[in-house]
């Protein structure tokens, strides 16, 4: 691990380098509230690519403009250590893309199913009183009651230190989509986890929520200096999120055609993403317009909602993606949670929380067929014998495959129409990865690269006609 400090001497920055990228690092931190090193010395920590504008914020910008200590993990953060780099450094913000949030989640819920009935019904009864006191605090209450100063001192302030978030007082998530019972479990935990949402041509961030401006799933609201225009809004008020002010960059090197389709005659940016404003003013990202499913009978289908729906009704589940773009009836691939490890908690020796070790190959990060504690539970209570992705799909494992559908049937039954309805789903062999092409830098979904890939599969889940969803 390699510890550098930034200088903080912004005004004489702009200058050298251009105001752009610059000017964004000062408005961000002013607005989610990171101090100067001649106020308080932040601390984070650098793990991400920097070929990804958000690493190149955390990493280059923010040590430059403030001061920020900035702390490198080890090259194979994302295959293990990272957990120790964090318990060493104990950061004062974090950035966590949403696919590490989720691991750490599935981990401590496997840890918590090994605990005694007593810790169980603690931690039960303080992840209630977790949420419902943040839920209240996100929308302007200030009482703290004394259940939840009990659990503080219980529950809260123990797993903060066993992941080495005891001093974060802000943790981030940005880059994909993360799911609503993924910032729900945090929240019960007493640890919000705020979400941002920018691109490379905003310099990084657009919208950011912190803890003056917070709601569940919303991105936010805009730094300052900065605008949002819904584009060609629907009757739900979604349309294209597109932005303006100084963040925004000048335009793709010799590649004016590209440039004049970013940005408009006007001078807005225009993002590719679908989203909303609430009464309040705070941004909903609610998907994205090359990501739309356009079927067969022409229904636009955004997909990121009915896949974090699939994955919220079933546990088993780790990584889904619909398809049926041009075809009469949609389609899922699905993957089943396997020892792959945690980027967070797969440390190499006994973590905190009894954080057990996961078969994986180290020198890949590749998933392996051993089920994770919380899938093999899952199995467990379904009354499976099953403890390897193999042996599901080998005999199609009859309770299995019933809880999949039955938590696909409960999405379908809420769909908005026959269109938006899952008609077939397969299990893949093997979780999607970095390694393997299918996840990005960031754990982001690459859905064409995903489509490629597997083709067959994709083509055996449509060589037999279902009746017309549209």
């Amino acid at each position: 691990m390699v510890k550098i400090t930034g200088g903080g001497h912004l005004d004489s920055i702009p200058t050298l380098f251009g105001g752009v990228i610059t000017w964004t690092a000062r408005a961000g931190a002013r607005f989610v509230g990171l101090s100067s090193a001649l106020e308080h010395q932040e601390q984070v920590i650098s793990y991400l690519p920097l070929s990804h504008v958000a690493a190149q914020m955390i990493d280059i910008w923010l040590p430059l403009t403030l001061g920020v200590q900035i702390y490198f993990a080890q090259p194979d953060a994302l295959k293990g250590s990272l957990v120790e780099t964090m318990k060493e450094v104990r950061p004062t913000a974090f950035m966590g893309v949403p696919r590490v949030w989720e691991k750490m989640q599935e981990k401590m819920k496997s840890v918590g199913a090994k605990s005694s009935s007593l810790k169980r019904k603690i931690a039960t009864w303080a992840k209630a009183v977790g949420l419902e006191t943040n839920i209240k605090r996100m929308n302007g209450c200030t009482e703290l009651p004394m259940n939840y100063r009990l659990a503080r001192a219980l529950v809260y302030k123990k797993v903060r230190k066993a992941l080495g978030l005891d001093r974060c007082t802000k943790c981030f998530t940005g880059a994909a989509p993360i799911m609503k019972e993924t910032l729900e479990y945090f929240l019960s935990l007493d640890i919000p986890i705020y979400e941002l949402y920018g691109m490379s041509e905003s310099s990084g961030p657009h919208t950011v929520s912190h803890p003056g401006c917070f709601k569940l799933t919303s991105c936010g609201r805009e730094i300052m200096g900065c605008k949002t225009m819904i584009s060609k809004p629907d009757s739900d008020g979604n349309g294209e999120v597109c932005f303006a002010g100084r963040h925004i960059f000048m335009g793709y090197l010799n590649m004016e055609d590209k440039t004049k389709e970013a940005i408009d005659s006007e001078g807005w940016l225009h993002s590719g993403d679908l989203g909303k404003h609430d009464s309040d003013g705070f941004l909903y990202i609610t998907g994205r317009i090359k990501e739309l499913i356009i079927t067969a009978g022409g229904e636009n289908i955004p997909p990121v909602a009915i896949e974090d729906s699939v994955k919220e009704a079933v546990p088993i589940l780790s990584n889904v993606m619909l398809v049926g773009d041009k075809a009469k009836f949609l389609a899922m691939l699905v993957t089943l949670k396997a020892s792959a490890g945690s980027p967070f908690l797969m440390g190499r020796s006994r973590q905190p929380l009894d954080m057990v070790q996961c078969n994986v190959n180290m020198e890949t990060g590749d998933p392996e067929d051993d089920l994770t504690p919380e899938a093999i539970d899952f199995c467990r209570k379904l009354g499976s014998k099953a403890s390897k992705v193999s042996q599901i799909i080998a005999t199609k494992d009859p309770a299995v495959y019933a809880a999949i559908q039955k938590g696909i049937t409960m999405v379908n039954d809420r769909a908005v129409s026959n269109a938006q309805k899952i008609q077939k789903w397969m299990i893949l062999d093997k979780d999607f990865s970095i390694n393997s092409g299918e996840l990005g830098p960031t754990m982001k979904l690459k859905r064409p690269v995903v489509v490629k890939m597997y083709k067959q599969q994709i083509d055996q889940l449509y060589a037999v006609e279902t009746p017309d969803a549209n």
